[in-house]
């Protein structure tokens, strides 16, 4: 019977207690190799942050450097789905890990699993952009947004969205 009751306790206390989902992550782009070999260079100045129970990842890569964003620039806006948006966030913003003064952050669907596998939570399905800008390194003005992207723009307080990339507002 104390078996029983120990049981039943435990049960209780397991569909009682919330699931707590955790990022896990460290430096190195571990994309995959099938991303353009022009972004191979950039895989030490990247982190890789992976879900714990959803399975998106994200690639989250740092630029010091104008040049070197804008020429990583179009090889990234090819791994982006059709369909995708890219959300414009002012630098420096922190999602995970240290604060991105200028940079993208790739959210990707990560390792396939099932929405069972998921736990209720949202499957990432697609590949979509987040551009960390600081108008000097990631300048707007420089760079070719796609016309058909929706843009969200949360680079000021109370963010807005575009619907496409012809309607964003340029510049800082």
């Amino acid at each position: 019977m104390k078996k029983l009751t120990v049981l039943v306790g435990v049960a209780a206390l397991c569909i009682a207690c919330p699931v707590h989902a955790e990022w896990a992550g460290g430096p190195g782009g571990t994309w995959p190799k099938s991303w353009p070999a022009e972004l191979d260079p950039l895989r030490k100045q990247a982190w890789t942050w992976e879900h714990s129970l959803a399975g998106p990842t994200i690639y989250e890569i740092r630029f010091a450097d104008r040049e070197a964003f804008e020429s990583a620039w179009p090889h990234l806006l090819k791994l982006k789905s059709q369909g995708a948006s890219i959300t414009l966030l002012r630098g420096p913003d922190r999602k995970l890990g240290k604060p991105v003064t200028a940079g993208v952050r790739m959210l990707t669907p990560g390792r396939p699993i099932t929405p069972a596998e998921a736990g209720g939570l949202p499957v990432r399905t697609q590949t979509d952009i987040e551009l960390i800008v600081d108008g000097e390194i990631v300048d707007l003005n420089r760079i070719p947004l796609p016309s058909e992207t929706p843009i969200i723009d949360k680079r000021f307080a109370g963010g807005h969205n575009r619907s496409t990339g012809a309607a964003v507002e340029r510049g800082i």
